[in-house]
């Protein structure tokens, strides 16, 4: 089979965190430090009780409730305007991401939850990690030097048993052209399945034929 990272492999592991208590000068300061949009706030065992994003702090800073400047009603956002503390400022509930979730699945959760990061747990709902926009299109963003070597080593090498230079590769902007022959006619169907099934591969055009 071939391997598909997961959220595992693409996560960011060393997470800036907060406590509730953590001052809102702190989470600020970090946030800025780290050139980070949002960061978990944990509870004493390393479970994600929320978030707290950069909105939060423009709202804190313009003491309204919509960092624009128009006001609401919203009791609980105008709590979160006034927050001296990462605990009153975060939103929550958080959504969360597992690890051996696949790359679409995180974002199609994030699109989902209309979030831009989500906290990475384990079986225990501690924080192992955290997910990104950023890191899902660092994933599909690969090389054609990188999804070339994949077709070939993986598909046609490893799991097909093709000989080398049986099926000529070119990939160009993701999109990936397939030349040669192959031993058998059904076997055509499934090499472009297989590579359709790579990250980083936006089309397959196949120009194969069987054998003989």
């Amino acid at each position: 089979m071939l391997h598909r990272r997961t959220v595992g492999d693409v996560m960011t592991q060393d997470v800036v965190t907060f406590r509730p208590d953590t001052p809102f000068q702190e989470v600020a300061a970090l946030l800025d430090a780290n050139d980070i949009a949002a960061a978990p706030v944990l509870d004493d065992n390393g479970a994600p009780l929320g978030m707290v994003s950069a909105s939060d702090i423009l709202r804190h800073e313009t003491g309204r409730p919509d960092p624009q400047g128009q006001d609401g009603n919203d009791e609980r956002a105008w709590a979160k305007a006034r927050a001296q503390a990462a605990g009153a400022l975060m939103s929550s509930p958080v959504f969360t991401a597992r690890a051996d979730w696949t790359i679409p699945r995180a974002a199609r959760e994030l699109r989902r939850r209309h979030v831009k990061q989500l906290p990475v747990v384990g079986d225990d709902g501690l924080l192992t990690g955290i997910i990104s926009r950023s890191d899902l299109l660092d994933a599909f963003l690969r090389s054609d030097l990188e999804i070339r070597d994949e077709v070939e080593q993986d598909v046609l090498g490893r799991i097909l048993g093709l000989d080398e230079g049986t099926v000529a590769v070119e990939v160009r902007d993701g999109d990936v052209t397939l030349r040669g022959h192959v031993p058998e006619p059904r076997l055509i169907p499934v090499v472009v399945g297989l590579c359709q099934g790579i990250d980083g591969v936006a089309a397959v055009d196949a120009h194969l034929a069987p054998a003989g």
